[in-house]
């Protein structure tokens, strides 16, 4: 954006308070979305209200699924009155565009250059009116994106004059407007989807979802479909509220029902029919998306909640960000250095702190040519990454298909450093020692990585006081239960769930007398506090085996990481 440039994406009067956040937010895991108050624990506004306010952030980050967030504040009266970036930002702006279109419940989304969105974070009020923006004695006109001037397919035209039906022209308006705010001047083909939109974490989702199947929307192009709120098939025997188990499946079974495969999980990439490097794809759910572009080599922006059904529905996406190889090398390089031993849980520490340091762009991370890596290593480490980091991927030197690309020009250069392990591990391991509860699959854990924790608990039990939970896809306990794994799970006292994620599991699935859980997710460490009000202890798969069998968690910072004598 030049100097004085300032966009208007999504139009609605508005006045209020100007709140300035100091970093970008994940709404999903962040925001409270009956009430709009910041829930993030590691947030530096943990607490502060969105609910009224001209809200300023550089950019969203996270999950894709604060599309469905911002839409479920604008329908309860609690959303911000305006939202104003500095950065390209896709996630909120597509929430409020399915505000406006299907609900009548508008938010003002803008983009402003660097100098203006300075002087408003300045401002103690600010005011939308028509095209302007006006804050102490400025004003300041506002730009709308120019759809006019996408390069359009006979087919893509065509549905956009509804000769597919309401349902497929109002996916490609929408398409078409997100294709012009990104900056894209066309639409390309992508071969498969992936939906995220299935978690039952609002009304919203449902609405949105059995809106557009009473429309007559369908795939046509074989689409996944995320972990859901529910275990779809035994939810009734697990003592989830009728009500709610009613509503999470019928959200599920209109993506079923438009057409998606019922893989409900969100590790799509461990099904037998993975992406492939180079090929365009247009998936949603944040680890899954920075797996694929960065561990897979595939091609696809984060795409926003409701935005993947449209792409889903078209088979069409816009020409931009990560689709093109100049946008995907890294803005910042971070040098690792490692302690001189350490275990798996470096690895989702790593992605946090990646993220954390490259917050708005690709990391390339360089130190660690000389260790192995496993696929569930970097799995965490994605998932990690994209809890801090708005960036859809990273380069991890040695390990990734495009790591040994060097990076843009004019990237900073940044470390990564035991101190800075340290410090991480204190601020995830914020809870008592007594453990209620073990989290295993933030994302949904691989095969071998059940292998790897039944052989962690050996032929010990767990604690009678402790539960134990493994969250999977379906293809996965299929697998568990032909290799005799998912019995070893059972003997020793876990639970293995199909369908639901640590992001989706509501009680009491989630033990309601659990007070403080540990886990070996990076991802889950970050969110956990802010989803489910319980306190929060991390580190290795077999720290969380030890956990599980002991019911305590080990004091003090590990052996890798005490300072030498």
């Amino acid at each position: 954006m030049t100097r004085d440039t300032a966009a208007l994406f999504v139009q609605n009067d508005a006045k209020g308070e100007v709140l300035t956040c100091r970093e970008g937010l994940s709404f999903w895991g962040g925001v409270d979305p009956d009430t709009g108050r910041i829930i993030d624990a590691h947030h530096p506004d943990h607490g502060a209200s969105l609910a009224g306010r001209i809200v300023l952030m550089p950019t969203s980050r996270g999950s894709c699924s604060g599309s469905g967030v911002l839409l479920q504040l604008a329908r309860n009266g609690c959303a911000p009155a305006a939202l104003v970036f500095r950065e390209a930002e896709d996630i909120l702006t597509l929430g409020a565009v399915i505000a406006q279109r299907l609900f009548d419940r508008p938010v003002a989304v803008l983009r402003l250059s660097p100098a203006i969105y300075d002087a408003v974070s300045r401002a103690k009020t600010a005011e939308i009116t028509g095209d302007a923006l006006s804050f102490d004695d400025q004003s300041v006109p506002l730009l709308r994106p120019d759809t006019l001037a996408l390069r359009l397919s006979d087919a893509d035209k065509a549905l956009l004059d509804g000769q597919d039906g309401p349902a497929r022209q109002i996916a490609m308006e929408v398409l078409c407007l997100m294709a012009a705010a990104q900056g894209a001047d066309e639409l390309i083909d992508v071969s498969r989807g992936h939906i995220d939109g299935c978690i039952l974490a609002h009304d919203a989702n449902l609405d949105f979802a059995e809106k557009m199947h009473q429309m007559g929307a369908r795939t046509c192009i074989p689409t996944t479909i995320n972990a859901i709120s529910v275990d779809r098939e035994n939810w009734t025997r697990q003592g989830v509220v009728p009500d709610f188990g009613r509503k999470a499946s019928r959200l599920a079974d209109a993506y079923v029902n438009m057409g998606a495969r019922p893989t409900f999980t969100c590790a799509p990439y461990l099904l037998d029919d993975a992406p492939h490097q180079n090929e365009a794809i247009g998936w949603s759910e944040s680890n899954a998306v920075i797996y694929a572009n960065s561990v897979l080599g595939a091609r696809t922006q984060k795409h926003p909640d409701y935005l993947d059904l449209f792409i889903a529905m078209t088979g069409r996406a816009p020409n931009t960000g990560v689709y093109l190889a100049e946008n995907r090398r890294a803005v910042c390089q971070l040098h690792v250095t490692l302690p001189d031993t350490f275990d798996d849980a470096i690895w989702p520490m790593l992605g946090w702190l990646a993220g954390a340091k490259s917050p708005n762009g690709i990391a390339l991370l360089t130190g660690l040519e000389s260790v192995s890596a496993s696929p569930d290593d970097l799995k965490a480490l994605c998932a990690a990454f994209g809890t801090t980091s708005a960036a859809p991927m990273l380069h991890v030197r040695g390990h990734t298909p495009e790591g040994h690309l060097p990076p843009a020009e004019g990237a900073t250069g940044l470390e990564i450093t035991p101190t800075d392990l340290a410090t991480l591990w204190q601020e995830f391991n914020a809870g008592g020692d007594k453990i209620d509860l073990v989290a295993i699959g933030s994302p949904h854990a691989s095969a071998s990585e059940c292998l790897g924790f039944a052989d962690l608990l050996a032929d010990r039990t767990c604690h009678p006081d402790t539960r134990t939970i493994v969250t999977v896809g379906r293809n996965t306990l299929a697998d568990l239960e032909a290799n005799g794994t998912l019995a070893r799970l059972h003997a020793a006292g876990a639970t293995v769930i199909p369908d639901i994620c640590w992001c989706s599991i509501t009680e009491p699935v989630f033990p309601v007398e659990a007070a403080v859980l540990m886990t070996n997710s990076g991802k889950y460490a970050h969110y956990g506090k802010g989803l489910t009000g319980r306190d929060l202890r991390f580190g290795s798969l077999a720290d969380c085996a030890q956990a599980a069998t002991s019911g305590r968690a080990r004091s003090g910072l590990p052996s890798w990481l005490q300072p030498a004598p």
